[in-house]
Formats: structure tokens, sequence, C-alpha cells
């Protein structure tokens, strides 16, 4: 029998009615959407997890570290309650996760635990 899953996983909607890691997982190639589902899909069975595959960058924020065929993406996220809400996505091109990323995916944790 088949172990139930620790954490829903749900993506963020804007006020207009977007999904915008969804949207950015679209541009992706399937081969590269498919390795972030599955980095995702084990954080989602097996919570909580550390390094190397999640991060805790401060305040309510992780991030899932998906190593692509040719560079690193990044999904940053927030657990509420047992759910895992999908905030950002990117592909890295730094050591560092950028400011402005990390911002925006506060950005949305606000916007989300406003609205509930």
């Amino acid at each position: 029998m088949r172990q139930p899953p620790i954490l829903d996983v749900r993506f963020f909607v804007t006020e207009a009615g977007t999904e915008p890691v969804h949207d950015w997982l679209r541009t992706l190639s399937a081969s590269d959407r498919k390795v972030i589902g599955e980095d995702v899909k084990t954080v989602q069975f097996g919570w909580p997890l550390g390094m190397p595959l999640v991060d805790h960058l401060g305040s309510d924020i992780w991030e899932v570290r998906s190593k692509l065929e040719r560079r690193i993406a990044r999904t940053l996220f927030a657990t509420e309650g047992s759910t895992m809400i999908l905030l950002h996505g990117f592909i890295k091109k730094q050591q560092k996760t950028p400011k402005p990323d990390l911002d925006l995916a506060k950005d949305r944790l606000k916007l989300l635990r406003r609205r509930t």
C-alpha cells in the first residue's frame, strides 16, 4: 500500500487568477518540468527535508533545489498547515538567491495570508 503524501501541493494564485509558477513551468522543456515535478513530489512525500534538496531561506520561505541538464532551477514555497504553496520559480544564474526573487515570494506569501 502506498504512503499518502505528507503535504498537499497548491500553486499560488494571483488576484487576477493566474498561477505564476504553473505558467513558468509551461515555459520549460518537458524534461525540465519532469525533474522539477519529481523534486516537488519528493518534498511532498518526505517533508520535512533538508539539504541538498531543500533549503530554508528565512522567515517562512523554503526552496526546492532542482538540478536540470545544464542549469539549476529553484522553486520557492511556504507551508500552510499541511499544504505546500508554490510561490515562485526561476532558473538560477548566480550563487545566491537573488533578492528580487526572494522578495517576490515573500510578497506573494503576504498576499496569500491576507486572503485567508
